[in-house]
């Protein structure tokens, strides 16, 4: 399907391309400054992959930024209290990939001096780190010749090479596609330019195929089945749990809050009180209060499910003792370290509430 001199000519489309219109993003050493002999930090080209699991470029960008301003190294972050990562990290979602990152950054510290390792098996055996995260870290920070695959890759590739099979039982023909247009020279360029087009011309929808580099070997233009391409399987519905979320506040405004379990959902990070996720869940209140149910429903939609809660407010007395959770002071309460969920809740309740204080 791809013999070595179409190979070959499809690696220098891209790279002349790549050379010419590479994104400049703050983790990424350019092709200009790699010509003139920079080489990328590996503790940020880690840090970046990992915040890009599942998440957006844009997304992504700010938060990259404070951490490593912050933490400009892998010590720095692996010497820092979860709960100040987990704070800083708020947000950004899949809070797993925070736990796991900081767990990863102590080996790395602790174990092996600070420095990452160079090749895709031993950056498999760190925590967070899969098969593209490794390949990845490998061809970029280490020039290994590792064939890197995403979800913008895929798409290049099943258009490229106009593979009708649906995603994802194509993910291993696409893969071996992939693999036989890896270069010895500039792989980490080369991986990044095959990203950076499916990121800006090779879109999902009304990709820009008039300006494609590969529009000459593209196998889907010639047959006008771009917009076909790459089918996808059906996916099953996601089911719907329900929940119940308390908010209370002191008379002197503090809040109940809580931290959650190490492991499991929006795990170490700030929340309320809550019930389990369920399809008929029990009520389960932190304290005797005075509780009122909003009409408003709150809901949320995580990877696998989609969540709808009953938020319960209550305002309570400076001697309340809550079974769950503790009081936070009003001047060191902060929802920008709450996840998403948490934020919506607090963002629902906190009007109401506030109203509540007013009157007493």
């Amino acid at each position: 399907m791809c013999d070595a001199a179409a190979a070959e000519a499809i690696q220098r489309a891209i790279m002349q391309w790549y050379d010419a219109h590479a994104r400049d993003l703050p983790w990424r050493i350019g092709p200009s400054a790699r010509a003139d002999g920079k080489r990328p930090d590996p503790y940020r080209v880690w840090l970046s992959e990992v915040m890009l699991q599942q998440t957006t470029v844009a997304a992504v960008r700010a938060y990259f930024e404070r951490f490593t301003t912050r933490w400009p190294g892998v010590e720095a972050l692996a010497a820092e209290r979860d709960e100040e990562v987990m704070a800083e990290w708020a947000g950004l979602g899949y809070y797993a990939r925070a736990r796991n990152m900081l767990r990863c950054a102590r080996i790395v510290a602790q174990d092996m001096d600070g420095r990452f390792p160079d090749t895709e098996e031993g950056l498999l055996a760190l925590p967070g780190i899969g098969p593209y995260t490794a390949a990845a870290i490998a061809a970029i920070a280490f020039e290994r010749p590792t064939t890197v695959m995403d979800g913008n890759v895929e798409r290049v590739m099943a258009r490229l090479f106009a593979v009708a099979t649906p995603l994802p039982g194509a993910k291993a023909e696409l893969r071996t596609l992939a693999a036989r247009l890896t270069p010895a020279v500039r792989p980490g360029d080369h991986a990044q330019a095959v990203m950076d087009l499916g990121a800006t011309i090779c879109t999902p929808r009304n990709p820009a195929c008039g300006i494609c580099p590969l529009a000459a070997h593209c196998r889907a233009r010639a047959l006008g089945l771009t917009s076909e391409l790459p089918r996808k399987a059906r996916k099953p519905a996601k089911p719907v749990r329900l929940g119940h979320v308390y908010v209370a506040r002191r008379d002197d405004g503090a809040w109940l809050v809580e931290r959650r379990p190490a492991r499991g959902l929006l795990g170490g990070m700030l929340g309320w009180p809550g019930s389990d996720w369920c399809e008929q869940p029990a009520p389960a209140p932190p304290l005797e209060a005075r509780w009122t149910p909003l009409e408003a429903e709150l809901r949320h939609t995580f990877t696998h499910f989609h969540l709808r809660l009953t938020l319960h407010l209550a305002r309570v007395e400076i001697d309340a003792e809550p079974a769950r959770g503790f009081f936070m002071a009003e001047p060191d309460f902060s929802p920008a370290a709450m996840p998403t969920l948490m934020r919506k809740a607090h963002d629902l309740a906190r009007p109401v509430l506030d109203r509540s204080l007013r009157r007493a």
